[in-house]
């Protein structure tokens, strides 16, 4: 968790900053991969008021960041230790008792994969001392993620004989995974959050398909029980 201290000065109220700035997300699988890591993360802490998850929305932690427009629009974020977790248009860190995300994770494309990696890192890293950054890109299928160091320096971390990157503020891996959406016949490559035994973490309607496979087996399981006693029960009385 991180806490911006900066100078006295008016601050702007978080209704009257921009939210949209009318540019679409690059692709289809951008909007797939941004959503399902979303909601992925916010079925793991439904029951957690003090974490919020989001993503595609501008987080103003400048005063001044109107003008200079010194702000970011991460992809997917993660901040520990707020006090609710409604919905915002914008993350207004001034607001939010200076809360900045501890967690970011933005998806390449090809018009941003070096800024991804270069400038936008730093803003990361200097300004808004966001704990771990990582970056995905498609079309060359590479993971990479940096962590603050004791100096408040990213050092990029080194992926497991998996190729994944485990996170110290989520508790979580970080890997790649084929996933099958909707009528597609192909599955995609995709990244998904797996727990340190790693098992792959659910979305909320693999959940449900889970639980209703479960009940079904224990259903017939029941039901092969109740028929073996009474096939039991039939041969002493015969």
């Amino acid at each position: 968790m991180t806490t911006l201290t900066l100078q006295k000065k008016s601050l702007p109220p978080g209704d009257t900053l921009p939210y949209d700035d009318g540019e679409p997300l690059e692709s289809d699988w951008h909007v797939i991969v941004m959503n399902l890591l979303i909601g992925i993360l916010r079925y793991y802490w439904w029951d957690r008021p003090d974490v919020y998850v989001a993503g595609n929305m501008f987080v103003y932690f400048d005063p001044d960041q109107v003008k200079t427009r010194n702000f970011r629009g991460p992809d997917v974020f993660v901040v520990k230790g707020v006090r609710h977790k409604n919905p915002r248009k914008s993350w207004v860190a001034w607001e939010e008792d200076w809360l900045t995300p501890d967690y970011v994770i933005e998806l390449a494309s090809e018009s941003t994969a070096k800024f991804d990696v270069t400038a936008k890192r730093a803003i990361y890293e200097r300004e808004l001392q966001t704990p771990e950054y990582v970056v995905y890109d498609p079309l060359t299928q590479r993971l990479r993620g940096w962590r603050l160091d004791t100096r408040g320096r990213y050092q990029e971390l080194a992926p497991d004989k998996r190729g994944w990157l485990w996170s110290e503020q989520l508790g979580l891996w970080l890997g790649k995974a084929e996933y099958l959406i909707g009528a597609h016949t192909e599955p995609l490559l995709v990244v998904r959050f797996f727990d340190a035994d790693g098992q792959m973490l659910p979305t909320e309607a693999e959940a449900a398909v889970a639980q209703a496979q479960r009940e079904a087996a224990a259903r017939r399981a029941a039901e092969a029980e109740i028929a073996r006693l009474k096939a039991l029960l039939q041969q002493r009385q015969g």
